[in-house]
Formats: structure tokens, C-alpha cells, sequence
């Protein structure tokens, strides 16, 4: 990823969502439950990926330890909805699946957090970095379009610091 020298900070219009979606191996040896979990992300990222009107705007994944923590930016709550529900989309086979294999017994740990974001009620920074993160996901602007400081960037109106 090319390091973009200077500050920037993300512009997207409207409202949008910050979906936080991850997995916990609990117990190493049981290959055989968590692998199909990590193995079911896959299909759902390509179909978004292929079919950009399903509501998913950009996504960067970690990994720290035995979790792994994808963000995901999505249009709307809806659209997430709308794809978590669906069944001919591959979410529901995979949650399905899930709760089959793993259930409530404690081998494999899931997670999500959802945060409706208003209209210009975010603020970022990037400083010498590759564009990653709401920066990818919605546009990669010079700080000054938004506001030299975190206050200004969370308000409708760029003021530049004085």
C-alpha cells in the first residue's frame, strides 16, 4: 500500500454504518469448529464485493492473537439487515451453520457491534499513511476540506485552526 505523504481525513456523504465483526479461537485444537468459521467470511466478502449495491462501502481485517476483527462500512443499517437476513444471500447459511457446530458450547467466540453514524458526526486523521479505513471506504481529502482539528471535523462546517 503507497504511503500518502501529509494529513488527510475522509469525506463521505450521509449517513453511514461502522459494523465490527470478529472471531475468538477458544480452544486451538478443535481445528475442526473453527476453521469452518473463519473459512465463512469469505464467500460473504465476495458477494459483497461483486454485488457493491448490497450496501458495503470497504472493510479492513486484523488479526491479534487468537481474534480475528473485521471493520466493515456499510451504506445503511438496512442494507446490513437486509444481507444478514436474506437467504439467498450467504450470510444465513453461515450463521446457521454456526450455531449447529458450535452453538453455545464455548469452542469458538463471535462478536459484532454495529454504529449508526450521522451525517458529518465522525471525525479521522491519517498522517503519512497508505488510504485505509473510512478513507477508502468513502473519499481520501486533504484535512483542510474538513478542518485542521478533531472539533472542526466533527462539525458540518470545515474551520480551519486559528
Amino acid at each position: 500500500m503507497k504511503v500518502q505523504p501529509g494529513r488527510y481525513t475522509a469525506a463521505i456523504e450521509g449517513d453511514f454504518v461502522v459494523f465490527i465483526i470478529g472471531m475468538r479461537i477458544n480452544k486451538l485444537w478443535k481445528v475442526h469448529k473453527w476453521l469452518p468459521v473463519a473459512r465463512a467470511m469469505g464467500p460473504m466478502v465476495r458477494e459483497l464485493m461483486v454485488y457493491p449495491d448490497k450496501g458495503l462501502l470497504g472493510i479492513r481485517s486484523s488479526v491479534a492473537g487468537r481474534t480475528v476483527t473485521m471493520i466493515q462500512y456499510w451504506r445503511s443499517f438496512d442494507q446490513l439487515e437486509q444481507f444478514a437476513r436474506n437467504q439467498d444471500d450467504p450470510h444465513l447459511v453461515a450463521w446457521r451453520s454456526f450455531n449447529q457446530r458450535v452453538g453455545t458450547n464455548g469452542d469458538v467466540g463471535i462478536y459484532h457491534e454495529t454504529f449508526k453514524v450521522q451525517a458529518d458526526q465522525y471525525e479521522c486523521i491519517y498522517a503519512n499513511m497508505p488510504i485505509v479505513g473510512l478513507a477508502k471506504a468513502g473519499e481520501h481529502v486533504p484535512v483542510a476540506r474538513r478542518g485542521e482539528t478533531a472539533r472542526n471535523r466533527m462539525s458540518a462546517e470545515a474551520v480551519p485552526a486559528g
